[in-house]
């Protein structure tokens, strides 16, 4: 017998599409290469409704909890290889078996791109983050440098600039490649300095962010900083379907705005979607969209 829905990410999204599957007793597999998703990069949480605060490490506990009433296991270390159509059904592929099921729900969300300079790894929630929105509270009252010259890197900063003392926009190249009313509403701030040109090299700091090293004109140089926020864009989680699904220029998975792809039966939720808003309770709601369009996907098939 095929399985109702293979949802595929046990992020947020995904988790939240596999509580609404055993709450309508469908036949579904949850399957993930690892539990938790975003929750793993968010040190602080504090904009999830219902929730005053929290941390990423709290929050996935509570879901594992949340699963577990609802009698829902997630089956890890499953890496999606491929989908492919079988009739009326789809064959997804991992390194450990296959599944066959009359609908799809990918939840595979997306990883921030890094810098890969020395330090990185290290200081990675000791001062380093990848998201202003998650993360930018912890910085009241300090010094930020913001890596980054596009959309994300000026959001990241418009956040910040109520919550920081000093913000740094480091941009490795000579211009903003950003929204121009993003662009005018940043640089006219006194505590907001531009620094174009130039190349992050190193994080630095001993057991928490101390500051950054920065190559400019052939110079190296340093500023004092007790944040870094990386903001030099994301990479979706959607290897495994290129050629299969339609993607986006950055290679997300393009969704209506019921979450349906190009393929009927193939729905996709969270960070790996084309909505590009990277935000729990976005991704909670597409998952729940989503499972709700697989059931009346099915219902409507018979």
């Amino acid at each position: 017998m095929a399985y109702d829905t293979v949802i595929i990410g046990a992020g947020i999204a995904g988790c939240t599409a596999a509580i609404y599957a055993s709450r309508k007793r469908m036949k579904f597999a949850l399957i993930t290469e690892k539990f938790g998703g975003q929750f793993l990069e968010s040190s602080q949480v504090l904009n999830y409704p219902g929730i005053k605060q929290t941390t990423g490490v709290e929050f996935s506990m509570l879901m594992r909890e949340q699963l577990e009433f609802n009698n829902v296991k997630a089956e890890e270390g499953a890496i999606a290889k491929q989908i492919v159509k079988k009739g009326r059904h789809f064959i997804v592929r991992t390194n450990k078996k296959s599944y066959e099921t009359k609908t799809v729900i990918i939840a595979t969300g997306a990883r921030a791109r890094e810098l890969n300079v020395p330090g990185e790894q290290k200081l990675r929630k000791k001062g380093v983050t990848y998201c202003a929105i998650c993360d930018g509270p912890l910085f009241n009252g300090k010094d930020v440098a913001v890596i980054g010259g596009g959309n994300s890197a000026l959001e990241a900063a418009d956040f910040l600039l109520k919550i920081a003392r000093k913000i740094y926009i480091v941009n490795i190249n000579p211009k903003f490649n950003a929204h121009e009313y993003l662009i005018e509403n940043i640089t006219g701030h006194k505590n907001v300095k531009i620094i174009p040109n130039a190349k992050t090299a190193e994080i630095l700091g001993r057991h928490f962010v101390e500051g950054i090293s920065y190559i400019q004109k052939g110079k190296k140089k340093t500023l004092k900083a007790q944040g870094v926020i990386v903001e030099a864009g994301r990479v979706p989680n959607t290897e495994f379907v290129k050629g299969f699904l339609d993607l986006d220029p950055e290679g997300h998975i393009i969704i209506d705005c019921s979450t349906y792809t190009k393929i009927p039966g193939i729905f996709a939720a969270g960070d790996c979607s084309s909505v590009h808003e990277y935000q729990y309770v976005i991704a909670a709601g597409q998952g729940c969209t989503a499972l709700l369009k697989a059931a009346r996907y099915i219902a409507n098939s018979k």
